[in-house]
């Protein structure tokens, strides 16, 4: 009995090793020639809206999201503003998770899902209006011309850097971000799971 179910998984094996028909090469090799493959997963093809042309852009596709976004702008927006709130979010955490805080007994609380409660309703009103502020300041700049998330607010450091410094930084930027997202998510599943982190 075992020979019997072992003999067809042999012949499955051995047909893997054997040649395919010349009809089956020929238009295998034109299909992967018409294709160009993602630099981030070699295996994947690269989706035709990820030329490299956005900095951070490797080719990062695997669910082809790209092919329903009329427009990358707004997904590249939403990229780095989720990003830098992570970078602040990560930061935060690990700060009051270390004992530091503000003056009073209100923000003496580690635990990031317990501290919002603690603190009352007047700060998490300051918080929101400061979020619904942000939100409406950038409203109108996710569609049209112009870079994304170009808020304006250099403060003059990016005034006498080369093009290609501008690029660097803004890769720099979109890696940190990406970082971030999963550092918050991983924070987050820790805290639940364990407890505070520090």
């Amino acid at each position: 009995m075992k020979t019997a179910a072992f003999f067809p998984f042999l012949l499955a094996c051995a047909s893997a090793f054997s040649t395919p028909s010349s009809t089956s090469v020929r238009s295998g090799s034109v299909a992967l020639n018409a294709e160009e493959f993602s630099k981030s997963i070699p295996f994947l093809v690269r989706p035709d809206k990820l030329d490299g042309s956005m900095a951070g852009d490797v080719g990062f596709d695997p669910m082809r999201l790209s092919d329903i976004q009329t427009d990358l702008k707004y997904a590249r927006w939403s990229e780095l503003k989720h990003g830098r709130i992570c970078m602040l979010a990560v930061v935060g955490i690990l700060v009051q998770q270390a004992g530091l805080h503000f003056p009073g007994e209100a923000y003496t609380n580690p635990d990031i899902f317990g501290a919002p409660a603690t603190v009352g309703w007047a700060v998490n009103v300051q918080i929101f209006l400061g979020m619904a502020i942000v939100e409406l300041s950038t409203f109108n700049m996710h569609y049209g011309e112009g870079e994304p998330g170009d808020l304006g607010l250099t403060g003059g450091l990016l005034k006498n850097l080369s093009a290609k410094d501008i690029q660097y930084r803004k890769e720099s930027e979109i890696v940190h971000c990406r970082l971030a997202m999963i550092a918050f998510v991983g924070l987050t599943v820790q805290t639940l799971l364990y407890g505070p982190v520090l």
